[in-house]
């Protein structure tokens, strides 16, 4: 086992591969399940724009993993709290799948870039697992270290695809069976319609609409989803 790390590691039980709707992007879930299986690409770089899951899949990366008796480790380096300190990086290269979320935001830091690049050799020489993430592909990040750049461009590249309206729809109507209650098809369209898109909010929505609609013990009827909406809006 991996020495245990001084960072806590978020481990996010309903975001596994089972929790996402995967619109086009069945084929990127069947890549990430090869790599961590021992069958795929020793390393796989995921991008695609904000909100279409991302996160959720290098958590189910994880999740997987640990079925398969791997160690796993995720973080991100969301540029909202400010990259960590680089000594995060100390010990990971004993992991089995490191996922790393976010990866865009190490370019222009030269500690940074150095101690990743100093990580992404060790762990590679142990032929571990690394799975990434960016809002953009590997050619195009900041990167200043030409060895590190290079290196994130090995592997498999893969673009995750912005969900069509009707698999917006389909994915509002898989979440809300994950949670335990239904929607209909119209309301699902409404909710589109008249709420924002990103994914994201949408799942936060409907945290929200559960609890109501528990609270006031009534389906989420349209007549009763418009309410709440309007109440909420």
């Amino acid at each position: 086992m991996a020495e245990q790390l001084p960072v806590n590691f978020e481990f996010r039980a309903n975001q596994t591969f089972n929790d996402f709707f995967p619109g086009g992007n069945q084929e990127i879930i069947g890549h990430l399940k090869n790599t961590l299986e021992g069958t795929g690409e020793q390393q796989i770089f995921i991008w695609g724009e904000s909100g279409l899951g991302k996160s959720h899949l290098l958590q189910a990366c994880c999740h997987h993993a640990h079925l398969h008796k791997l160690d796993a480790f995720y973080f991100s380096l969301s540029s909202a709290a400010g990259l960590p300190d680089p000594a995060i990086l100390a010990g990971l290269d004993k992991f089995d799948v490191v996922c790393v979320d976010n990866i865009e935001h190490i370019g222009g830091d030269p500690v940074w870039e150095q101690a990743f690049f100093n990580f992404f050799n060790l762990h590679r020489s142990h032929e571990h697992k690394l799975i990434l993430s960016a809002s953009c592909p590997p050619q195009t990040i900041a990167i200043d270290l030409p060895d590190l750049k290079t290196r994130l461009n090995w592997g498999l590249t893969l673009k995750l695809k912005p969900l069509t309206e009707n698999d917006s729809i389909k994915a509002l109507m898989f979440k809300a069976k994950h949670m335990g209650f239904e929607i209909s098809p119209q309301a699902g369209r409404f909710l589109l319609t008249h709420y924002n898109r990103d994914l994201a909010s949408l799942w936060n929505l409907l945290d929200t609409l559960d609890r109501a609609s528990l609270a006031a013990q009534r389906k989420l009827t349209l007549p009763f989803l418009k309410k709440l909406l309007q109440h909420l809006l």
